[in-house]
């Protein structure tokens, strides 16, 4: 098996959980062999296929006092292949060093970067293989196509339906399609019992009970990489929905609470997701990969992400009729006819009778190209035979002379 060290960026928590998701399609004994290198908290994520000693937790990036040069000091003061590049910076120094140290001392045979320019280059530098993992949005500046040349494959979390149309099709050629990777879809919990847990949070509002089993549910599902937008957008869900029952999953700014009647954190947003009417959400990666393949309609409301990467994704999803845009579904809600509302799913409707009802798009295990890149590193000793023999094919590309 290829020894795979993984670097996940610490903005948000959605760099860890890929990577926790691609561990757990490995088998127990081989998940030994991955390293993830990042310098978010261990309070910020909490890994479930990867153990603590499996963490190299990187030193910050952060500039400093005494840094020589500021990261972004000016056209000429850094090289155009990098976005951030500060002079003198001792954490950053010591970061590199961990990174380079850990390879070395664990052997490790192939780097997947999720995500960063400089990793990237520091890698390349020191003849490091290392796969890109390329997110939606518009990465067409020099140090993204530099990094993309620079790697021997890049890895896109999401399926080729919904790429880009702007990407360019030598990146195209050159990304491996993972499709979005849902480890929870096929273990999903009754609609009974969704009814029973709202009828447990609401226990001290009775009278909102009786609102859920006639009214539309709207659940608004929110990360911690910036939610803002999207709580804003409270005040108007409720005037032009005044009777729904609104969720609100994750955090939530105080003076916006009196607009939903139920404000939680919950660890399985699963059938929030597949029992409301409505899905109002942001587009980072790891919440549209859930909510895709399911068939409640999602209203997505992108939060301003570098590279337009959410607002991207969300055309993608509107254009591909898996969403509407917020503007959408306001003139959809503000038809005088109820039939506006979907149809409620009743108590009757069990997860047979969902996964009856899947769109064409569900996958199959045949196109579950994650579990194939994660059974290619199990099968492969060496980077070069698995880039040979594995990655090539997969590609239709192969090198110059």
């Amino acid at each position: 098996m290829l020894r795979i060290g993984y670097y996940a960026h610490h903005h948000g928590s959605g760099h860890c959980r890929q990577i926790d998701k691609l561990a757990a399609l490995l088998p127990i004994q081989k998940r030994q062999q991955l390293t993830v290198f990042t310098s978010l908290a261990p309070e910020a994520y909490a890994f479930s296929a990867i153990d603590e000693q499996q963490i190299v937790r990187l030193y910050p990036e952060d500039e400093r006092t005494d840094d020589v040069l500021k990261g972004r000091a000016g056209k000429y003061w850094q090289p155009a292949s990098l976005h951030y590049s500060p002079i003198g910076n001792a954490d950053i120094q010591k970061r590199s060093h961990q990174i380079l140290n850990t390879i070395v001392q664990r052997d490790i045979d192939l780097m997947i970067i999720d995500v960063s320019v400089e990793v990237a280059m520091l890698c390349r530098t020191v003849s490091i293989p290392y796969l890109y993992v390329r997110l939606p949005g518009l990465r067409d500046d020099t140090p993204h196509l530099e990094a993309f040349a620079g790697a021997l494959a890049l890895l896109a979390p999401y399926p080729q339906a919904i790429e880009a149309a702007m990407t360019p099709s030598w990146v195209r050629q050159k990304t491996v399609y993972l499709d979005f990777i849902n480890l929870t879809k096929n273990d999903i919990s009754s609609h009974q019992d969704f009814i029973k847990t709202l009828t447990t949070l609401t226990a001290d509002h009775p009278n909102v009970i009786s609102s859920f089993a006639t009214k539309p549910i709207i659940t608004v599902i929110k990360g911690y990489g910036g939610h803002e937008a999207i709580d804003a957008k409270l005040p108007e869900l409720r005037r032009l929905l005044p009777d729904a029952f609104i969720i609100s999953l994750g955090p939530i700014d105080n003076d916006l609470r009196a607009y939903v009647d139920v404000a939680i954190h919950v660890n399985d947003v699963t059938p929030f997701m597949y029992y409301s009417d409505y899905l109002l959400m942001a587009c980072g990666l790891n919440a549209v990969a859930q909510a895709y393949y399911c068939t409640t309609p999602l209203v997505v409301l992108p939060d301003e992400r570098p590279h337009q990467e959410q607002a991207t994704m969300a055309q993608a999803l509107i254009d591909q009729g898996r969403a509407l845009s917020w503007e959408q579904f306001v003139y959809s809600m503000s038809a005088e006819s109820t039939s506006a509302y979907p149809t409620k799913i009743t108590a009757s409707q069990t997860q047979d009778n969902l996964n009856d009802d899947r769109p064409s798009f569900f996958p199959t295990e045949d196109s579950f190209a994650a579990q194939a890149l994660m059974d290619s590193i199990i099968t492969y000793s060496t980077a070069k035979s698995w880039f040979n023999e594995w990655l090539l094919p997969q590609l239709g590309l192969r090198p110059e002379a």
